[in-house]
């Protein structure tokens, strides 16, 4: 892992503006939990909707913005809309984010 206390380890600003994006729109709850549900898939809305818990509504409200802020990406697929996590960056965030907020207490 990099030490960002280290001189030589230099962030572009391009990657700190899409660090800051990505988290922004990973910021609200039900977004990280859509997020959560995709994972590595690729998800009708429906299936979407049904495990997450709320209106098909609400979320394709967010999923519009997960796409927006180019998190996800969505296709369609006769009457189904598919989405699924557009870079793999977001994965291993997520991924870190599990571990560290999501340990089994024993």
């Amino acid at each position: 892992m990099t030490d960002i206390t280290d001189p030589n380890f230099i962030m572009k600003e391009e990657n700190i503006n899409k660090a800051s994006k990505a988290l922004k729109a990973m910021g609200h709850p039900l977004r990280l939990k859509i997020l959560c549900v995709i994972g590595e898939k690729e998800l009708p809305v429906m299936d979407i909707v049904n495990k997450v818990g709320t209106t098909q509504s609400n979320i394709s409200q967010h999923i519009d913005i997960l796409r927006e802020k180019e998190i996800i990406t969505s296709r369609r697929d006769g009457s189904r809309i598919l989405c699924k996590v557009r870079d793999h960056n977001i994965l291993q965030l997520m991924e870190a984010m599990q571990q560290t907020f999501c340990t089994i207490e024993q």
